[in-house]
């Protein structure tokens, strides 16, 4: 019976041991998980992301990013949806293996790499525990498509993505979208093309769901400027070329917002707004050529520090619950977690896989019909 009980203490200790999260789960050596990746992210010495068209973001993510990760050299390519999505569709279908993660809309990435199955599962590359918990995040983890695997959304807000030039344009004139109509803004309303994936179709697709397909025929006949650079665009609007636009991102305008230039949003509409995730959209491209940068980086990116990054850069909000985001108000961003209940912006969303089939598919065909 003595000789049993080093066995029974033994036992008692293990089940009185606390148990260790996978990033503090010792490696040999003694290194954690995390310690380990970042290691063997020294070695791959690169990580390649594609990001949203925004000067300020890359500046930001290369000086901080390559201060905590000084041997992690991070090759970022801004870029619009539609055209990078493009590129790492035919580079993925000639076998080439380039980019390891893309951020951005939720249209081009369902319709263009989700679509072609060239996206990894990204749970597997959540390693921080600041990350992997959902009570870090407002609402918990979500996801832009059905299998909850591919497109993780790491922002929520109501979109604020139509301005004017305060100079040509008064707030108390724009109290519904039928003000739009106005014979005196024929010729001065700009849009960004709703045909194709971006905060312009999001709002066309908005618009037709709240007016109807009627309203978009009389809104096109006021000889709308429908371009699809975002720069040339936000200047048509600081230069009074444009007294209005439709579908700008805070992060396109900043420039000029900076510059002193006249530029602000229109006022709250009687017909509300919808909800989206922005630009915040994660995925990892299938088989990436860094895969342990690209954990780093995804890890550090959906982490406080990046969060507080491109929530600054962008102008759009984040779900982490750590980060503030009152300060988007005075953008006429309205941050989900500031303002919403998680029901109320399930809601309003118009950025999911099923509200892309069910609003935006057809409000495009609409715009098809309508801008040839």
């Amino acid at each position: 019976m003595k000789k049993s009980l080093p066995i029974l203490w033994l036992a008692l200790a293990l089940v009185a041991a606390p148990s260790l999260t996978p990033a503090q789960t010792a490696k040999p050596g003694g290194k954690t998980e995390w310690d380990g990746t970042v290691e063997l992210a020294k070695k791959e010495g690169k990580v390649v992301v594609s990001i949203p068209a925004s000067a300020e973001l890359r500046k930001l993510i290369e000086e901080t990013f390559k201060k905590r990760f000084t041997a992690i050299d991070i090759e970022l390519v801004p870029s619009r949806g539609t055209a990078i999505i493009t590129r790492i569709t035919s580079e993925a279908k000639a076998g080439v293996r380039n980019f390891d993660i893309h951020i951005g809309g939720s249209n081009s990435a369902v319709s263009g790499l989700l679509a072609e199955g060239i996206l990894e599962p990204i749970e597997p590359y959540l390693i921080l525990p600041e990350v992997k918990d959902p009570k870090q995040w407002w609402g918990g983890h979500m996801w832009v498509d059905r299998a909850k695997r591919y497109i993780y959304s790491f922002q929520a807000y109501l979109t604020e993505s139509m301005w004017r030039n305060e100079s040509l344009a008064k707030a108390d004139e724009f109290r519904s979208y039928d003000d739009l109509l106005n014979p005196k803004w024929r010729g001065k309303i700009g849009i960004l093309d709703p045909r194709t994936p971006g905060a312009g179709d999001s709002n066309w697709a908005y618009i037709w769901l709240v007016k109807g397909e009627e309203y978009l025929k009389k809104l096109a006949a006021q000889n709308l400027l429908v371009g699809r650079d975002q720069r040339v665009l936000g200047e048509s609007l600081a230069k009074g070329k444009v007294a209005v636009v439709i579908g700008l991102t805070y992060y396109s305008l900043l420039p000029f917002v900076n510059a002193g230039l006249p530029v602000k949003p229109l006022p709250p509409l009687k017909e509300g707004t919808y909800g989206t995730g922005g630009s915040g959209n994660l995925t990892i491209i299938k088989n990436p050529p860094h895969p342990n940068g690209t954990k780093v980086f995804v890890n550090w990116l959906l982490g406080k520090e990046g969060q507080e990054i491109t929530t600054k850069a962008l102008g759009q909000a984040t779900r982490r619950l750590d980060v503030d985001t009152q300060w988007l108000k005075s953008l006429g961003v309205i941050p989900a977690k500031d303002a919403l209940s998680v029901k109320e912006y399930l809601d309003a969303e118009n950025q999911s896989e099923d509200r892309l089939e069910k609003v935006r598919e057809p409000a495009v065909k609409v715009a098809h019909k309508l801008f040839n």
